[in-house]
Formats: structure tokens, sequence, C-alpha cells
């Protein structure tokens, strides 16, 4: 029955709530294996966005996802204060491929700030037809019918919203030019309890991890030893033999299942599954290796790499005025690998029958999961349903969605649903990283010490990462190929007189894609960085030169505004530094920045700055972050806390990648595949956190997901500098490196770690 039969008839099928009196009714049971067609509802319909049951309940439906960061909670805002229904009576649907449209992947901070609008659009539409049906019912003009919690009030009466649309058609196009409601909101800008938060401090939240369907088997995957390798490696063409009778003597097996470089075993249990992929004999071809990709060889690694050049901003003249400056000042700075870390290690759950499959996963992007398997299978979309439960955390591409492929092979082979999870190894090495980065600055100072010229040449050796079944089946050919991710604020909020800009893209090293941040928060590095240093080589306060070049009012609003909160006492950097011997020495470090994303030129989210207090142990090199001043500029809040929760998280996660998180590597691939190899920030290091979040209600709400995070290497940099005199432009700003700079520096050597 579609949503529209359903609706005519009065009823509705409801999937799931976020009402807070349902909380407990966990998703505790999958839907029954597909049967029959999935098309996957239009992104141009009213219906496929908005529906409305006998009893006045509302459903919203979003392509997008909740990774934990509220939108669901504020998606359902959006919906009943444009609806002018009650919180409580709407539930909202994500990600589901077979009951909401496609809005691609939940990725770069756009779920409120650009996803939500054809949802709040089918919604105002929504209302307004019923407004026309109360008129036509009541005889009563629309202009002077009003609605109020899931009712029309027209001449005295009052209509419930489930009594109008019986037996109506929402199958009409969206409407991108409706009025969206301004004022009066209820639920807009109000800190509403996040509705997944109950189940899950109770343990009543069904994760993909938890789920089991009948006649469940259980499978693991063997990878190639290249762990984590792209297409430099011979995947799809490396599997020499498997010896099936390696493992004959043990309990349980169901199938190997081999398809070009694809190895798997099915079990009846998953312990079984487990000892069968340990032990199962598999020979692979051998492999020339990865160059060096360690802390110390990575900026040569990245330097040597092949790039192709791309110009986002060239000035006229602006080579000749570099040429020209009187105080030069050329920097690389360089950004490593970095991991998700995701806490649980991606699962998925797979039926293949009939025709059709059934996919359930942790995905943040269900409609390409959806895309991925058509291909792998050779079948067409609407023959696939993607469930999307909740999983680990995740900040960009990690392995959910190469489980699914798995998942479905194995079905496919066996002919009853298998759910695969990725051992923890296997997601530590093969999920695709943030990538390493190299960025190059030229430029420098005129006489009067103010910037003359600004070049900067960012390689971000990415791409989207496809399936690894896809590639390891032949599906898709492994062929090198670079995506262009390099270029997210690229290009300085800061008006320089002559700027050039090059994005060199590249093809991955190893396998790599998007993360928090993509390459915005590298960029940003640099670009914060170097814009500290030419305040301290002209003797200016950090802010106020860089109030020199910045003219995006709301920008200059948000500064006035950090520089309140932290108390910002004017002055040049380094103009307390501490005694020679004094063991602790403390410093304080600005940088801002706004999150410039998607296709370049892309657009911007939210404004943030950082204000940040260190305290460096010059014996041991260890930098304590004490204390972050985060100010941000997000535009009308749907949910202030759920801004917050936002800010804090990037706070934490951003100070231990540049603090401590680096991924590393040998020859063959990954190395750091478990918790021991990959250190992350540890409760008693968090920092003390000031958020101050500028209230702008008549504004459109900007992206929150990623801005707070992106200044923040820089304003650590820049906080260590004022401490120590030193100045570090590679990230991590571990002990053995603060310490080898420190020493560098007290030698009269130029520090570039």
């Amino acid at each position: 029955m579609t949503r529209r039969q359903l609706l005519k008839a009065g009823g509705m099928l409801m999937v799931g709530s976020v009402a807070g009196g349902h909380l407990l009714m966990a998703q505790t049971a999958p839907e029954a294996a597909a049967k029959g067609a999935f098309p996957i509802p239009s992104a141009k319909l009213v219906d496929s966005f908005i529906a409305i049951g006998a009893d006045g309940s509302v459903t919203a439906y979003n392509g997008h996802v909740d990774l934990g960061t509220g939108v669901r909670t504020a998606l359902g805002q959006l919906v009943a204060d444009e609806l002018y229904v009650d919180f409580a009576a709407v539930t909202m649907v994500l990600g589901h491929t077979a009951r909401t449209p496609d809005l691609g992947p939940t990725i770069a901070s756009n779920t409120i700030q650009v996803s939500s609008l054809p949802m709040r659009h089918a919604a105002a539409q929504v209302r307004q037809l019923l407004i026309k049906l109360a008129s036509e019912k009541s005889g009563v003009p629309a202009e002077r019918i009003t609605t109020q919690k899931g009712f029309v009030i027209a001449g005295g009466k009052r209509y419930g919203y489930g009594e109008l649309v019986q037996g109506q058609d929402l199958q009409i196009e969206v409407d991108d030019k409706i009025e969206l409601r301004k004022s009066g909101f209820e639920y807009i800008g109000k800190s509403v309890q996040r509705v997944d938060i109950p189940n899950k401090v109770l343990g009543a939240q069904t994760y993909i991890h938890d789920l089991r369907v009948p006649g469940m088997l259980h499978g693991r995957v063997i990878r190639p030893p290249y762990t984590g390798a792209d297409a430099t490696a011979p995947l799809g063409s490396s599997l020499v033999s498997v010896d099936e009778k390696s493992i004959a003597h043990l309990p349980g097996i169901v199938k190997v299942v081999v398809k070009g470089d694809f190895v798997g075993v099915v079990a009846e249990r998953e312990e079984q599954a487990i000892a069968a992929m340990r032990q199962l004999k598999v020979t692979w071809k051998e492999w020339s290796g990865l160059p060096d990709m360690s802390l110390s060889g990575l900026h040569q690694t990245l330097v040597d790499h092949a790039k192709t050049d791309r110009v986002l901003q060239e000035d006229e003249g602006a080579l000749q005025a570099i040429e020209q400056v009187k105080t030069a000042l050329t920097r690389d700075y360089v950004w490593p690998y970095h991991a998700h870390g995701s806490i649980g290690p991606s699962c998925a759950i797979a039926e293949v029958g009939n025709g059709q499959i059934q996919v359930w996963t942790g995905s943040q992007n269900p409609h390409d999961v959806c895309k991925d398997i058509a291909k792998l299978m050779d079948v067409n979309a609407d023959n696939i349903n993607v469930t999307r439960l909740e999983a680990s955390g995740c900040y960009g591409r990690n392995c959910a969605d190469d489980v699914c492929s798995d998942a479905v092979l194995m079905s496919a082979a066996v002919g009853k649903p298998v759910r695969v999870q990725l051992m923890r190894e296997q997601e530590a090495g093969w999920e695709p990283k943030g990538t390493g980065q190299l960025i190059r600055v030229r430029g420098g100072l005129d006489e009067q010490n103010n910037v003359a010229a600004y070049e900067l040449r960012t390689c971000y050796p990415s791409n989207n990462a496809s399936a690894l079944a896809l590639i390891l089946t032949g599906k898709v050919s492994a062929k090198i190929e670079a995506q262009q991710m390099g270029d997210r604020t690229a290009i300085p909020q800061y008006e320089y007189p002559k700027m050039r800009v090059i994005s060199q893209d590249a093809v991955p090293i190893v396998r790599a894609s998007w993360m928090r941040g993509v390459s915005a928060l590298p960029n940003v590095f640099a670009h914060e960085s170097w814009i500290d240093e030419c305040a301290y080589l002209a003797k200016a306060d950090p802010i106020e030169y860089r109030l020199r070049y910045l003219k995006d009012p709301r920008a200059v609003a948000l500064i006035a505004e950090a520089k309140k909160q932290c108390n910002w006492q004017e002055g040049p950097a380094r103009r307390n530094a501490a005694p020679e011997d004094q063991r602790l020495v403390k410093g304080r470090g600005f940088a801002y920045a706004r999150y410039f994303h998607s296709k370049f030129p892309g657009y911007g989210a939210a404004w943030a700055t950082w204000v940040v207090d260190v305290t460096v142990d010059r014996e041991t090199g260890e930098v304590k972050v004490d204390k972050v001043f985060v100010a941000q500029d997000t535009g009308a809040m749907v949910n202030p806390a759920g801004v917050r929760h936002q800010v804090h998280g990037n706070v934490v996660q951003s100070t231990s990648r540049v603090l401590k998180e680096f991924v590393t590597f040998d020859k063959s691939g990954v190395t750091s595949v478990e918790w021991g190899g990959y250190p992350i920030l540890r409760f008693d290091e968090l920092p003390e956190i000031d958020s101050l979040l500028v209230e702008r209600p008549n504004e459109a709400p900007m992206g929150a997901g990623e801005s707070a995070s992106v200044p923040s290497a820089a304003a650590v940099a820049n906080a260590i500098f004022d401490a120590t005199g030193v100045r570090l432009l590679e990230v991590p700003f571990t002990p053995s490196r603060v310490l080898a700079a420190l020493k560098a520096a007290k030698s009269g050597a130029v520090s570039s770690k």
C-alpha cells in the first residue's frame, strides 16, 4: 500500500515515533524481508515529505539521518511549527530508502541548512491546502482562517487535520517559492529535549549491532593484506588461491564465498565465522607497498605526490606582488592522516531473494548504499530496500557502506539473511581515512608591515572511496581517481591586496575520503597560523591585525563578541614572555573561520572563533589545552541546546586530533589498527569549554555540525607560540614534536614541525 493510498483511506502506517510518550517503543524487530518493488519517493512531490493520519498525527520524511547530532529532533521542530501542530504529534522517518526521498548523503553540515527546506516547503503547502479545504467546507474566506494545534479554525468551527485530508491527494509538486513561517514559533528556537536520548540512557535503543532477523547466519570477510590501500595496490586482481580445506574441520561452516578478490565465510554462529576467518588459508599477490607515510616522512611524500593544479582565485599581478614583498613569509603546513575511530566496528544485515534485496545498515548514506548494491548485483535500485538504524559514531565515510555490500554478496550466495560485522582491526585498517594534507603558503608584508600578497597551494589526496566490494569483485575498476575535495575554505575570508589560491588535486595514496571538516580544517590551520605570524612580525595585536582585512560584518560582530567573552587583552603575542628557566609556560591563541564546503565555490555554514589558553611543559613538551572559548554564529538556531552540543563535541574531538591523533603505516598499509595504536584525548585531559552562541533568530539557519572544529588547530598553534615562541607547522602537536621544536629554537635552528 503506498503512502498516497494510506492517506486516501484516512489512515497511516506509523513507522516510528519522536513523541516523548512513545520513546520506549524501540525498534526491536526489523521489517519482513523485501516483498515487491521499493520505488524511492520523488524529492519533487509533497507526499514524499509529509503525510497526515486520520487521527491528525503527522509523519515527515527526510532522506538524511541522525548521527547523534540531534537532527531528528530539530527536523521535527521545523515540521511542527510549519504545520502548527504539537511536536509530540510529529513522527520523523529518516534515511529509509523506500520511504524517504534521496537528498544525498548526510554530510557537509547541510541537513538543517539545506536538506530540511523541501520538507518545510511541503509542510507549508499542506497547511495551505488544509486552510483551502476548510474554506470550501465552511464558506469562510481563507484569509480569515487560522490553524492551531492540529486544527483549522474557521468561523468558530474547528476542523481536525485528519478530518480534512481524508480522500485528498498530496502527490503535487513541492513549491520551493512558498513562504515559510517567520515568527511566532512554538518550537523553533527552543531547546526541545532530544527524542533519542531517553532510549539511549535506558538501554532501550536498538542499534544495527543489536538487530537479529529470523533464520540469520553470520558472515566475516577476509581482506587483502594491503590494509587500507587504494588503487596503487592490485585490488581486484590480487587473489591467488583460497584453500577451503583449511577450515574443513571447523563446525558450523555454511559456505566460503569467493568472487574476484572478495573472500567471505558464512557460518551458523558468529564465533564460528570468526574462527573460519582467522584460519582460512588465502594467498595473495605481492605488492611493492606504500611510500614513507611516517610523521617524519609524510611532508616529503606529499611534496613528491603527483598533483594537478586547479586555480580557485588568481588576482591580476599576484605572482609579481609575491616576488616583490618587503618581508617574505613562506611556510609549509602538514596535516596527518586521521581515523574516524568508531567505537563499534561497522555492521549490516542483508537478505537477498525473489529478485529483491533488504538491507539493514548504520550508514549515513543509505541512498548511496542502495545505488552501490544496485551496481554490485545488477538489479534496479527500486528492488532494494535499505533500512537505516543507529550505529556507532562516524564523522564521514567509514566502513558502514562497505559492510552492506559484503552482507549482500554473502546472503546471495547462501539464500538466507546474513549479518556481517567487521573486526576491530578491519574497521581501523580499511575505513577511508581523513587524508593527509600539504598546504604551501607564500607571501609577505610591505614596508608598513601590512600583508602585500598571499598564495596558498593545497593538496588533499582523496576521493569518494568506492565500496570495497565493487572494487574487489571487479564491478568497478581499481582505477586511480582524484576527487576535487581540497578546496574547502581554501580561499581565506581576508581581503588581501593580491591573492592566488590553487587546489592541487591528487589521487589518494591510501584509502581516503571525507571526514569532519574535510580539507577546511587543515586549510584554516594554514590561513590562521600565517596571519598570526604576520601580526607578530608587525608587532600588532593578532585580532586587530586580522580585522584590517576582514570585511564580513557578521564575522566582525562575532569576533567582537568573542573578545568580550574571553576578556581579550590587546597587544602583540609574546609581550609577556616567561623567563627562560620557567618550566610551565602559558599562552593564549586566537583563530577565526567560516566553514565553506561542497562543490567549489560551495557555500558557507556557521561562523566560529576560538580563543585557547594552553600550558606547555618545557621539559616534557606536553601541551595542555586548559580552556577553549568558542563563539559561533549559526543564524537562527532551531534547537539551541543541540547546537551547543555540536559545538562542544567539535571542541573535544578537534582538540584530540590536534594534540594526539595520527594514523601509522608501514609498507603494507595501516598499522594503527587497535586503540593502543591510535591514542585519543582522555577524560582527564578535556579542556574547560566556554561556548557563546550568538542569537540571530531572523537569519537563515546555518550548518552547525563542523564549523566549531575548523579554527581549532590554528588557535592551539598560536597559543603554543604565545607561550614558547615556537611556531608549529605540522599536526599533531605531540610532546616529542614540541620538545624537538623547543630544542631547535634554543639552538638557533628554525623549527618547521
